[in-house]
């Protein structure tokens, strides 16, 4: 099915994410998903270059190791890169001391057509793969946070968590913001000219 682009060509915070159907591999199986399945959900849908790579495997398993933490708290986690899912299963099937993956609590979605990845803005025409990009999505398929890195470095899933927490507090409480570096359990700020005087007293 065609995806959806915004007007301009360019993808914003604050608009629907574009939905897509695709084949992924999940627990070693091939299957198609399609990303609106996942209303009612957070979903945290990051992109990576290549499978058997250097940076990727490291980001892969890591927010594999993590998953229980997004799952308990109402998210599934996607990767996605222009492999096949041929490649992906691959991957899967290697020893990650291999500089494989292994089993992953997580769907690999292959983008082998690289219309997810322009979709998404984080396609690299020259290079032909996608930038190391990550969207956390919302419950009604919305796009609240996005970042895009260069292929040289990786993600840190303590801050996609984090993040996502964030969004789900001010989501759950719209009456208050959160300062930079809010975790659960600290001090979040009415944004009233008055009221937020509180959490300025407080720090």
């Amino acid at each position: 099915m065609p995806l959806s682009y915004a007007a301009d060509g360019c993808l914003r915070v604050g608009q629907t994410a574009p939905d897509f159907t695709a084949t992924a591999v999940v627990d070693q199986e091939f299957k198609t998903i399609k990303l609106s399945d996942y209303r009612g959900k957070y979903v945290i849908l990051f992109f990576y270059p290549l499978d058997f790579t250097f940076v990727c495997p490291t980001e892969i398993t890591a927010f594999s190791d993590r998953f229980d933490e997004f799952k308990a708290i109402n998210t599934e986690v996607l990767g996605v890169s222009v492999d096949s899912e041929f490649s992906h299963l691959a991957w899967i099937q290697s020893d990650r001391k291999s500089g494989g993956v292994g089993d992953l609590n997580y769907p690999l979605v292959s983008d082998i057509k690289k219309e997810i990845s322009a979709a998404y803005n984080v396609l690299d025409p020259e290079a032909g793969v996608a930038l190391r990009g990550l969207f956390i999505i919302d419950k009604d398929g919305v796009i609240q946070h996005s970042t895009i890195n260069n292929l040289s470095f990786g993600r840190n899933v303590d801050e996609a968590l984090r993040t996502l927490k964030a969004i789900q507090y001010v989501q759950d409480h719209p009456d208050e913001v959160c300062p930079a570096g809010w975790q659960p359990g600290d001090n979040t700020m009415t944004p009233d000219p008055v009221k937020s005087k509180v959490y300025f007293a407080s720090v």
